[in-house]
């Protein structure tokens, strides 16, 4: 079940989040999200094989090559919630507010544990680029980054 670890971690009684996928035909999205939650970060999420992969950025997304952002892998989320936004209640987790701060297209060059190449066709970020699995701070750990 991809999304089952997405479920286990919230209340849907109480969280405005989309609970499930129904939508199994966007394997060409992307989105990243302003999360205003403890700490001010950014939701990177790629649709692939039917979720969304999902890496937190904590400092704004490069928008020009020559910077490098740790991302850290997170949880799948469902395709819907690429249109996601609102506010998470406090004591939920991932409270906070939610908002869409760019989305678009992307389209996968290469794909391997390790490394993922892609381009993105969104308002802010736009361009080739890459998630690269690093062993800095745990197994979840990448840098994330324009390219040439």
């Amino acid at each position: 079940m991809p999304l089952e670890e997405y479920r286990k971690l919230r209340d849907f009684s109480k969280s405005p989040e989309p609970e499930k996928s129904d939508n199994k035909n966007a394997d060409n999205i992307f989105v990243v999200h302003e999360h205003k939650g403890m700490h001010l970060h950014y939701d990177l999420r790629l649709s692939i094989r039917g979720v969304l992969r999902s890496w937190a950025v904590p400092k704004e997304p490069p928008e020009k090559e020559g910077i490098k952002r740790l991302a850290i892998q997170t949880e799948d989320h469902p395709l819907e919630y690429a249109d996601f936004e609102g506010t998470i209640p406090d004591g939920a987790y991932g409270a906070g507010t939610v908002r869409i701060w760019d989305n678009g297209e992307f389209r996968i060059e290469e794909e391997k544990d390790d490394r993922l190449l892609f381009e993105l066709n969104g308002k802010k970020l736009s361009g080739r680029y890459a998630l690269i699995k690093t062993k800095f701070r745990g197994k979840d750990s990448w840098l994330f980054f324009k390219r040439k």
